[in-house]
């Protein structure tokens, strides 16, 4: 797992948002097209704001979700919202290559196995995403993989429907999905972080977190999240 460490969540954010771009363009290469999925958090929205001002061949990017809160469309609590706001409205990608989690719908395990359909068809059987993005939780969630949630023991799907976290059920990747994918980048900031980003680092299964394999896996940090004060270096 490589770890870059920047002096502010700014910095950590334009970081990771170049990182974004040049992975883009090395699968747009390749294979024609970039796959990515998104999570929420609020300094992705750096990076994203940072991302849709990139030279990138959005004609050619498909973007999907890590994890979606169960509530309706356009409400604040909701990942999509926000990344329309600061990245989808920004850039020309063509519709029929943007992919909201279906988190409307009544039966939300239909809603799982329709996305996770959505993710064969694009991206293959099984479906390999070129990039995943991802947050740490203090503790030790990413996507919506939460401590004790029954969807920690999901084996046979991409996408799951969680137990109720913070008054909302979800949908998720699962760790089936966030393992495939050709890169994994990690963007946590602030020192409240330090003690679970140190977990991370060091392998710690016990968390959700470190259940996530670090091959090919690119940690954007700041100095707090690292722990190290502002002057200090790597």
């Amino acid at each position: 797992m490589q770890v870059l460490v920047l002096p502010d969540a700014a910095a950590a954010a334009t970081k990771a948002a170049d990182f974004v771009a040049d992975a883009a363009g090395v699968a747009i290469r390749k294979r024609g097209r970039f796959l990515m999925a998104l999570s929420g958090g609020s300094t992705p929205w750096l990076m994203l704001t940072r991302l849709a001002a990139l030279a990138v061949d959005w004609s050619r990017v498909h973007v999907f979700q890590v994890d979606e809160r169960v509530s309706p469309d356009g409400d604040s609590n909701r990942n999509w919202t926000h990344i329309n706001a600061v990245f989808l409205s920004k850039v020309s990608i063509p519709a029929e290559q943007v992919h909201p989690m279906p988190v409307t719908r009544g039966d939300l395990r239909e809603a799982a196995a329709a996305y996770a359909e959505q993710l064969r068809q694009v991206a293959g059987v099984p479906p390999k995403l070129d990039l995943v993005h991802l947050g740490l939780g203090l503790d030790g969630h990413t996507a919506s993989l939460v401590p004790n949630d029954s969807v920690l023991l999901v084996r046979d799907a991409e996408v799951a429907v969680t137990d109720d976290y913070q008054s909302h059920r979800r949908l998720t990747l699962t760790f089936q999905a966030l393992n495939r994918a050709r890169n994994v980048l990690w963007l946590t900031t602030g020192s409240d972080k330090h003690e679970v980003l140190s977990r991370l680092l060091s392998g710690d299964t016990s968390i959700p977190a470190g259940r996530v394999r670090g091959v090919r896996a690119t940690v954007f940090a700041d100095t707090g999240a690292i722990g190290l004060s502002a002057s200090g270096s790597t």
